[in-house]
């Protein structure tokens, strides 16, 4: 490996091989990094909005996690809920967690979406194709909300609940809120054809 580094120092929270993980969705492919980092944290060297697809997925997640309330900037706690997250996952799937996280991803990105253009003062909807940086990114951001809001006044833990929600997610089981947000924006963009 590049930089004097092995396979086992490049194990995701020292446990989990990228090798056999597929992203089945040809579009996203090059969208999800699945090329492991010996830490999970970059200092914002990809901080240009189109660069996000050079980071590796699970810092992505972490990223997410970190964003509102009670874990705003707090790297460390947001670690160490992807961690306990990916450990619940594998003991209940028996699975590889970052494939379960690829699964969840490519399940909860939409597809389409609705703009609104205006004619002559009068907003009118259309439906547009979604990018597919797009669809990681409010994939990604869909599934860390609905964690959030099954954890809030809750006696599961978020770690728990970010666990249920991937799951969810990578079954395309419409209790998933990601899911359900997709087929809600879906099924709008589909009425604005």
């Amino acid at each position: 490996m590049a930089y004097g580094l092995t396979e086992e120092d490049l194990l995701v929270f020292g446990k989990y091989s990228v090798k056999d993980v597929e992203v089945k969705d040809p579009a996203l492919k090059s969208y999800i990094c699945l090329k492991p980092t010996f830490t999970l944290h970059t200092h914002g060297r990809h901080f240009d909005p189109f660069a996000k697809e050079k980071v590796f997925i699970v810092e992505r997640l972490i990223n997410k996690v970190m964003r509102k309330e009670r874990n705003t900037g707090k790297k460390m706690s947001a670690y160490n809920i992807v961690r306990e997250t990916f450990e619940i996952i594998e003991r209940k799937t028996k699975k590889n967690p970052i494939q379960v996280l690829v699964d969840a991803i490519v399940n909860a990105g939409p597809r389409e979406e609705v703009v609104r253009l205006k004619y002559g003062g009068i907003a009118v909807p259309k439906a547009v194709d979604t990018s597919s940086l797009r669809r990681v990114d409010v994939a990604l951001r869909n599934i860390v909300e609905g964690a959030r809001r099954a954890a809030f006044k809750s006696k599961k833990s978020i770690a728990y609940c970010l666990a249920d929600e991937i799951i969810a997610a990578a079954n395309n089981d419409t209790k998933s809120y990601a899911v359900s947000k997709k087929e809600e924006v879906e099924r709008v963009a589909k009425s604005a054809r």
